[in-house]
């Protein structure tokens, strides 16, 4: 369907630096090394208003070798040419299964949709991946920092999502969305993200962890320095999980290249695989 989508994973330790996109374009302001590498633990970039530039295309970092074979037995998830973050994987892999916060309504569900999880998620279907699926996913996003507004674009099926920093409230009655509705603030160096507003059709992994439209997801930007990120996600969703839960993601800049277009349906070839169709 696609190079991040109906591709063996083949098992492999997590580097360093995120995969690149063989396009080039000079990123502003990188520096470079003795050996003409871009400087990636220099100084984190600022703006005109003393906020961090988070601007650039980032990727989460992959699982460790030993997670990824502990997560996919065998070495194919089927979802992902690159070696994906756990958490793309399973949204909850920092539980152990007798801990999982699920309730039992959802964890009926999941278990009704892990032996048949492919052909059901939306993914799959080329749907969008959503929030926080976008961030964990083994695909570049590029994130475009104005004032009053940052941008962030998906790779994947040129998706886009809007977060607006000019001080607004979230909408008291929105249309549900893929992506939901998001505002933000700065705390101190951190962009802290509130999205809200999601339909109930999205999943949050590529396992089949769902979640309802009462989800509410806070996200956490720190840009260490130059080359790394760390976002912390907190999700809270009463009606599918007993208690909010957090993840923690290194994202890593993927500098002089850019986006590529991609659209999943473009390239579909799996639907008429699937039993029934």
């Amino acid at each position: 369907m696609g190079r991040n989508i109906g591709i063996l994973l083949t098992l492999t330790a997590a580097s360093v630096c995120a995969h690149a996109q063989g396009l080039h374009s000079p990123t502003r302001g990188t520096g470079k090394t003795p050996d003409g590498k871009p400087a990636a633990t220099a100084r984190a970039p600022r703006r005109q208003d003393g906020h961090p530039d988070l601007s650039g295309v980032w990727q989460s970092e992959s699982a460790s070798s030993e997670e990824l074979s502990r997560l996919l037995p065998g070495g194919a998830n089927g979802l992902g040419e690159d070696p994906p973050s756990k958490y793309f994987l399973n949204i909850l892999s920092d539980f152990r299964p007798e801990d999982a916060p699920l309730l039992p309504a959802a964890a009926a569900l999941f278990r009704e949709r892990s032996g048949n999880f492919s052909e059901q998620a939306p993914l799959s279907h080329c749907q969008p991946a959503g929030v926080p699926m976008a961030e964990t996913a083994p695909a570049p996003y590029k994130i475009v920092q104005t004032p009053g507004l940052i941008v962030m674009l998906y790779e994947r099926d040129t998706n886009f999502r809007q977060i607006y920093t000019d001080g607004r409230k979230l909408p008291e009655d929105p249309s549900p969305a893929w992506f939901g509705h998001s505002v933000a603030r700065w705390d101190a160096d951190t962009l802290v993200v509130d999205t809200a507003g999601f339909n109930d059709r999205g999943w949050l992994d590529a396992r089949g962890h769902t979640h309802s439209d009462a989800l509410r997801v806070t996200e956490r930007f720190h840009r260490r320095d130059f080359g790394h990120m760390d976002v912390e996600i907190t999700l809270d969703d009463p009606k599918t999980y007993a208690r909010p839960f957090t993840i923690r993601l290194n994202q890593l800049l993927l500098p002089e290249t850019d986006l590529i277009e991609y659209f999943c349906s473009e390239n579909e070839r799996d639907l008429r695989h699937f039993a029934g169709k």
